[in-house]
């Protein structure tokens, strides 16, 4: 494929290359136009009115825009229902973030349909938890724990990391939010915290998100301290887009995005095996917030 992204003539071309017939370029722009009106309808069907968690963090993709190649962030969101089941809530391309930009996401979900969120886990994207506490204002927003461990390492140098790393786990790995602080503490006033202060400093500045899975077992807590749930999407996308070095326009990478990502979550069909212990505790931790229904 070429890297600029596939134009109606090349489309032609590469159907002749590959099955020896000739097709128009109206009937070409139809196929797009209608695979356009697909993500479009499938980027507006209906939610759940309440997820268990969400999961949303961000991929960089090149698009040109205005004669340039800019690097856009595109925005992803996973659900979890409270049966367990995993689905993409949607994907937005966008150069910069913010409260605004999150607000309008917040209000585009809950127009189509998500009422509750019941714990929100994010990898400190710039304004999305002022904005989820304002929309959705009783739900946990949860920090990813991997991503603050990584922040962490990449302080140190390569031969520290495992050391710096078993360290830390005290730290998250702890009891609940009391030792847990009483172990970042004792971390701070250390050799790491000594050496390289700034780790101390980010896990602060973020404690009131760090803590929030503490009050969960540990199997539930790997499930929501991480946006480790985005991995499979970020190594299909990744392979989806590698060739092609960079997307003519929004509409074009949307396309393309749009199929990875249905292909992924085409692939959760059914819940975690944690997932039937773990609703017990979310139903006495959230009450009547938890709906439970059959998958």
């Amino acid at each position: 494929m070429h890297a600029r992204g596939l134009s109606t003539r090349e489309m032609r071309g590469h159907v002749e290359e590959l099955y020896g017939v000739s097709v128009s370029a109206e009937l070409i722009s139809k196929v797009t136009d209608a695979v356009h009106a697909e993500i479009l309808e499938w980027q507006s069907r209906p939610l759940e009115e309440v997820y268990a968690i969400v999961y949303f963090d961000a991929l960089r993709v090149k698009i040109r825009e205005e004669g340039l190649v800019r690097n856009k962030a595109v925005y992803r969101g996973i659900g979890v229902t409270c049966a367990g089941c995993k689905e993409v809530l949607g994907f937005w391309i966008e150069q910069t973030e913010g409260a605004k930009f999150w607000l309008k996401v917040m209000h585009e979900l809950k127009a189509r349909g998500m009422q509750d969120v019941l714990v929100a886990v994010t990898d400190g994207l710039k304004g999305f938890p002022e904005v989820i506490e304002a929309v959705y204002p009783q739900t946990l927003v949860q920090a990813c724990i991997v991503h603050l461990i990584r922040y962490s390492l990449a302080h140190a140098s390569y031969q520290e990391r495992k050391k710096l790393a078993a360290a830390l786990k005290a730290v998250y790995r702890a009891p609940g939010a009391e030792q847990a602080e009483a172990a970042l503490d004792a971390f701070e006033a250390g050799p790491w915290g000594r050496k390289y202060p700034a780790i101390a400093r980010s896990w602060r500045s973020r404690w009131p998100q760090i803590i929030p899975f503490l009050a969960f077992s540990e199997p539930i807590r790997r499930a929501i301290y991480t946006t480790n749930a985005m991995e499979s999407l970020h190594s299909t996308v990744r392979r989806a887009v590698r060739t092609r070095g960079h997307f003519p326009n929004d509409r074009a990478a949307a396309k393309l995005l749009c199929l990875a990502l249905r292909k992924v979550a085409r692939k959760w069909v059914r819940p975690p095996a944690f997932w039937h212990p773990a609703r017990t505790e979310f139903a006495l931790q959230f009450g009547e917030r938890f709906r439970l229904v059959t998958p």
